[in-house]
């Protein structure tokens, strides 16, 4: 088993830069380190802008509201697409795992790479532990690949937001909207641009 040593951490969650130089990671040589063995399915990291960074452990309610945001999308994504969930996404720097994510076609299709931005129509990120991270970095690098739309679930205060109309703008890429749903509200599901149905923020 590989080991990655310990990144240290601003105190909004994102990865802070060492005060000595640093050599920043690609796409490309995460890969490598992928295939060759020096990381392995055992190393709880994600590529993120160019930084390994430790994924968060996953506590019993976000692995039950994973689970069932998962089988609530599938029950009505429609033909041409399908729900993975804590898998790879390549990102220009970046190769996040989301809690779920709705995909254009076929697992099948991507026997030879992972999906990218252009085949994901939806993200959701369950935020617990890693509250600061899903609402800082996360949404920093999906604004950046121009994501359509990202949840994220908000656990512990039983509510969930609907970011759309990313905007990559420097230094501080982020959504311009920004919606709130409670537990007694549903949320609007919506795929390539057309809302398929809706979840009750309850069920998840």
């Amino acid at each position: 088993m590989s080991s990655v040593a310990n990144l240290a951490t601003h105190a909004n969650g994102d990865p802070a830069v060492p005060e000595a130089p640093i050599f920043r990671l690609t796409v490309e040589q995460y890969h490598d380190m992928v295939r060759t063995g020096i990381l392995t399915e055992d190393d709880p990291v994600e590529l993120l802008e160019g930084w390994l960074v430790y994924k968060m452990s996953k506590n019993p309610p976000h692995r039950v509201a994973t689970k069932l945001l998962t089988r609530a999308i599938e029950a009505m994504v429609p033909k041409g697409w399908y729900v993975d969930s804590q898998e790879p996404i390549t990102m220009g720097a970046s190769e996040p795992e989301p809690d779920v994510a709705v995909i254009r076609g076929d697992t099948r299709d991507y026997s030879d790479r992972h999906p990218g931005p252009e085949d994901v129509t939806l993200l959701a990120e369950v935020a617990d532990s890693s509250l600061d991270r899903d609402c800082g970095i996360k949404s920093r690098i999906y604004a950046r690949a121009k994501i359509p739309v990202y949840w994220i679930i908000f656990i512990t205060e039983r509510r969930v937001e609907i970011c759309t109309m990313p905007s990559d703008s420097s230094p501080q890429p982020g959504y311009r909207d920004v919606k709130r749903y409670t537990e007694f509200e549903k949320l609007p599901l919506v795929i390539d641009g057309k809302e398929i149905g809706q979840i009750a923020v309850r069920d998840i």
